[in-house]
């Protein structure tokens, strides 16, 4: 490929993407490639060239299936594109053979489309079905049989096959029955319907209305659009695919930087690493200081445990995070940008090097982009595991060279950052949105979420669940609503105890706040707050006095030790926990920990200090009880109260509102 002028990229709109006819794609993120997804590649590669096929073979990052890596999609032997999770090599092996060349669908491996329809547009092919009610009671293969007896009594069991499914993307509604190629999905399917859905559907072709799921997927992909589908290692794909560079080009030739952070404006955009600053101001802010050089940093130093939303956005859509930095420069006038990227995520520093590398040679980065005359670069810098890098400063310390420990602020980074001069830092989801929102305008990001939480919002959602996986919702989506909606609820139906978001800076939200809608203000209000998107789901066999006692741990061994507030507090704060929960604390200690956590809260020197406390204090809060368990009995009766029901919800102390990270803030 030649490189790329404004005329040639803009040529791109025009040009229909040729897919080749039948192909597999294989998703090769971190998760993905650890649960087997080269071996599966490369046990596909040899099978196409045994079987002599001449399927294409293509890679993509992750559609946000973790719960099922790895997952292979496929589109061969004339049937419906469908994802197969679960893959292993033997299994490779079944898609060749009966997939490609024996034209019928696999059993118990197919995660179906969350994009259904109302209406069907065509002849029935395929009925996938699963019982989506208790494992133990399962009627999934008592409803394919039935299916199928049906339709061969009707004489189409040669036209239509029954397949059972893994994953539906409904839960807890009995017996579910997906269409194909329409997508047209039926709920509570109930023996006697298996003939009226044969009947009308499949023979008559019209719409069984009172058995119709109308919901629609709680999910909007606007950060994870192009996840799954597009190849992270092609610059090609991604300018073919994806409209890639199109908002670049719409920005450099048709907006001036002022336009482009109206437009920021406009969607009411916010940094989506923490404290939830509103992206334009930082931007106009970094542009409106006067200097001789400017910096933009993508801050990928994801350290929460659990969450992996900015890896796998990294590892699949690389090009995406580089055009919206590329696009956040040129607003604020930069000419340097700095990949700030954790050195544990290997794949992720591959694809953004060799995504800088692709958009470089083509003219996309450099002294003259597109011949625009805007001169900009990127380089990378990684991190070395050290949680408390995430916050401002100490990442713009540790770019430089030195030791990543936070300074006092202000001045802030917008007015003196990196080798100060002014800089803007935004996390890996805010740049990812940006390309999006140029393209579609602001007013459509806007037009998702609520009053003051705009747009969608990515969650890692892991721990006691039963489909742990990358989740986008609007903002204002309730808490109850991705867990049992999006992700099938509690791992092998267990009772549903509290719900921690924000990591080791957030709270832990109790079961009866599961209906609150997720924004920055709602969570806050509940003791916790946004954070980066980890969601960690509890049951009622988790301790709140152990979970508080894990995230405590994890932040004072984060600390950098810099200031005493963090460094003590957090210490001595440990020590009673560590004595409480081995039954040896007494009523004072719960005071005491009510004053370290105000004073850590009050004087730490930045973020981590300050939102430590987050998890102890929101578990006083709604599970007090257990503590005072603890306290009477020991470990041995604080079980026993541990799975009581849940106690009622007591108004916090004026000082117990969770602390929101301020990394995020000019």
């Amino acid at each position: 490929m030649n490189a790329l002028t404004r005329e040639s990229l803009e040529a791109l709109t025009r040009q229909p993407v040729a897919d080749p006819p039948e192909w597999i794609r294989v998703q090769l993120d971190t998760g993905g490639i650890a649960a087997g997804a080269e071996t599966v590649l490369a046990a596909l590669t040899q099978l196409r060239d045994e079987r002599r096929q001449s399927f294409a073979l293509l890679r993509a990052g992750s559609i946000g299936y973790a719960f099922a890596d790895p997952v292979v999609e496929v589109q061969a032997g004339g049937l419906p594109v469908v994802h197969y999770g679960h893959v292993t090599t033997e299994f490779a092996t079944r898609i060749v053979d009966e997939h490609c060349l024996g034209h019928r669908l696999i059993d118990d491996h197919i995660i179906a489309s969350r994009q259904r329809a109302l209406a069907l547009d065509g002849p029935v092919t395929h009925l996938l079905v699963r019982d989506t009610g208790p494992e133990a009671t399962s009627k999934t293969a008592f409803f394919q049989a039935s299916f199928a007896e049906e339709l061969k009594r009707t004489g189409l069991g040669d036209r239509v096959q029954v397949v059972r499914a893994l994953d539906l993307g409904i839960y807890d509604e009995g017996a579910v029955v997906q269409l194909l190629p329409s997508r047209v999905t039926y709920a509570n399917v109930l023996a006697p319907d298996v003939a009226r859905i044969v009947a009308d559907s499949v023979v008559q072709g019209r719409v069984v209305d009172d058995l119709l799921w109308r919901s629609p997927d709680k999910q909007v992909r606007i950060v994870l659009r192009h996840c799954g589908t597009v190849d992270p290692d092609s610059l090609d794909d991604y300018l073919r695919r994806a409209d890639g560079y199109q908002a670049l080009r719409r920005a450099l030739f048709e907006q001036t930087p002022e336009a482009v952070i109206a437009e920021m404006k406009t969607s009411a955009l916010r940094g989506r690493g923490g404290a939830g600053f509103p992206t334009w101001m930082k931007w106009q802010l970094t542009r409106s200081e006067p200097a001789p050089k400017r910096y933009v940093i993508c801050n990928g130093d994801e350290g929460d445990p659990g969450a992996f939303m900015d890896r796998s956005v990294l590892e699949s859509d690389p090009h995406a995070v580089l055009e919206g930095m590329i696009i956040a420069a040129y607003a604020m006038g930069a000419s340097q940008g700095y990949f700030y990227i954790r050195a544990e995520y290997p794949k992720a520093v591959e694809r953004i090097d060799r995504a800088i590398a692709q958009a470089r040679a083509q003219g996309l980065l450099g002294p003259d982009i597109l011949g625009s005359g805007f001169a900009f670069d990127a380089k990378i810098r990684l991190g070395a595991g050290a949680f408390v890098c995430g916050e401002e400063t100490a990442l713009i310390a540790s770019i430089e060279g030195r030791r990543g420990s936070p300074s006092p602020r202000p001045p802030y980074p917008s007015v003196r950052g990196l080798w100060g001069m002014p800089t803007a830092i935004n996390n890996v989801e805010t740049l990812a949105c940006v390309p999006a929102i140029l393209l579609r305008g602001g007013a459509w990001f806007a037009s998702h979420g609520t009053a003051n939480s705009k747009g969608t919002k990515v969650f890692a959602v892991s721990g006691k669940v039963r489909n742990a996986q990358l989740v986008e919702v609007p903002m204002g989506t309730t808490l109850r609503e991705i867990i049992y909606e999006v992700c099938g609820g509690v791992f092998e139906g267990r009772e549903l105890k509290a719900v921690q978001t924000g990591g080791p800076s957030g709270g832990v939200i109790p079961v009866q706040h599961l209906d609150t809608p997720v924004s920055y203000e709602s969570l806050q209000q509940l003791g916790s707050i946004m954070g980066s998107g980890g969601m960690l789901v509890m049951d009622k066999t988790d301790s709140m006095v152990e979970v508080a006692k894990f995230y405590l741990k994890f932040c004072v061994d984060e600390s950098c030790g810099k200031c005493a507030p963090c460094r003590i507090g957090g210490y001595q704060l440990l020590q009673i926990l560590d004595r409480i929960s081995r039954g040896r604390g007494t009523a004072a200690d719960v005071v005491q920990i009510r004053r370290i956590c105000l004073a850590m809260q009050r004087a730490s020197l930045c973020g981590l200090g300050q939102t430590a406390p987050n998890p102890v204090l929101s578990t006083l809060r709604y599970f007090n009880e257990e503590y005072q368990a603890f306290i009477e009995g020991g470990p041995s009766y604080a079980r026993k109260v541990n799975r009581a029901a849940a106690p009622a919800v007591k108004p916090p102390p004026a000082n117990e509102a969770a602390t929101v990270n301020p990394s995020t803030a000019p």
